[in-house]
């Protein structure tokens, strides 16, 4: 009994041992944990993934800014064998295989009609070649396939020979000259204007470009665009407005200015749409009105539409006396033959052929060298 005071003494000092150490363990696990979760932290940033983006935001800005093909230096135009490859491509196997042959026969008949069909030179045209060929060879004027290729060339260049060329214009009159540029939507009337300014002024005319289509969105202010590449005036008019008050007032800034060309674009229209085609009357006499005089009226035509350019030019020749045919995209047309349909059933010359996409692509048709190409590429 005498014990049991220091027994007792004993079992609270084991306790408050026991609970100091608890105490030391729970702090020591606590900086444990602490040191080891710190260093995790870092972890967490994600800085390069923003520099990433922004730089592929800026390459991306700064393409989009810098294509500007037109204002860098010209490409040399392609030589004459390289001008025509495609069309000439149609006539290289059946040229050949004629010329190969030993004698004439049906079938070098069927393969010369097919060939020219299929370059779109039109039924009658072909049907007129060939028919003066056999004639000859009826007659023994021509004897072997080699000699029949060789009259179809002479035959197809004589057929081409017989047109000038040239684009008119008249230095006597006080007056601007007015080219009025006209056709169906999406064949290149605009970049054609374009062209021809830049030609023009390089020849020494003092440049004035009007903006008839008011139709299209964005056609004055592609217009405007070329007539910045090319460095002359432009008139434009109100987006949906008359198009014939939009070329009367260009063609008079034109006199006030001293300009002695005026190029005007015309609205797209179908060939046989009567009332847009009657508008287009309406818009040549008012450009002869006083101030100025239509010396060009020129049917631009896509090549690569082939014999639907034929019932255009016919449309379009009633309805303003078109007097010469801009051909765009026969470098990269096989149905280049639509050349002879127009020529020959029309009487219309073909005066200019686009080559290309750069400003000064847009030169004189010589058609000699065109068919002189499409018959050299097989020999």
């Amino acid at each position: 009994m005498d014990n049991a005071p220091l027994i007792l003494l004993l079992l609270v000092g084991a306790v408050l041992l026991f609970g100091v150490g608890v105490v030391i363990v729970n702090r020591r696990r606590a900086k444990q944990s602490t040191s080891i979760e710190a260093p995790s932290s870092p972890r967490i940033e994600a800085p390069p993934e923003h520099t990433v983006e922004e730089d592929t935001v800026e390459e991306a800005t700064v393409e989009e800014v810098t294509v500007e093909p037109e204002v860098v230096a010209p490409d040399v135009i392609a030589p004459p064998k390289k001008r025509f490859a495609k069309a000439a491509g149609v006539f290289t196997g059946a040229f050949a295989g004629v010329r190969a042959k030993e004698r004439i026969t049906a079938d070098t008949w069927d393969d010369l009609e097919e060939t020219l069909l299929r370059a779109d030179v039109g039924l009658a045209v072909t049907t007129s070649l060939l028919e003066k060929l056999k004639t000859r060879v009826d007659k023994k004027e021509i004897s072997d396939p080699r000699a029949l290729i060789d009259a179809l060339q002479a035959d197809m260049t004589a057929q081409l020979s017989a047109n000038s060329r040239d684009l008119n214009f008249d230095s006597n009159v006080k007056q601007p000259n007015i080219w009025l540029f006209v056709g169906v939507n999406g064949v290149g009337k605009t970049t054609t204007i374009g062209k021809v300014a830049f030609a023009q002024k390089s020849r020494g005319h003092n440049v004035l470009l009007a903006a008839g289509d008011t139709f299209r969105a964005a056609a004055g202010e592609q217009l405007e665009t070329w007539a910045g590449r090319a460095d002359v005036p432009v008139v434009r008019g109100n987006e949906g407005g008359d198009p014939s008050a939009v070329i009367f007032d260009a063609v008079q800034s034109a006199a006030a200015r001293g300009c002695d060309l005026v190029l005007a674009d015309t609205a797209g229209r179908l060939q046989n749409k009567t009332n847009l085609m009657e508008e287009l009357k309406k818009v040549r006499r008012v450009a002869e009105k006083e101030a100025g005089t239509v010396t060009e009226v020129l049917l631009v035509i896509d090549a690569t539409t082939g014999q639907n350019g034929l019932s255009q030019a016919t449309q379009f020749a009633e309805a303003t006396n078109v007097t010469g045919v801009v051909l765009t995209k026969l470098d990269g047309s096989a149905k280049g033959g639509i050349v002879f349909a127009i020529e020959t059933q029309l009487a219309i010359p073909v005066k200019l052929v686009g080559l290309g996409e750069t400003i000064d692509d847009l030169v004189a048709f010589e058609p000699e060298e065109y068919i002189r190409e499409l018959f050299a590429s097989d020999s």
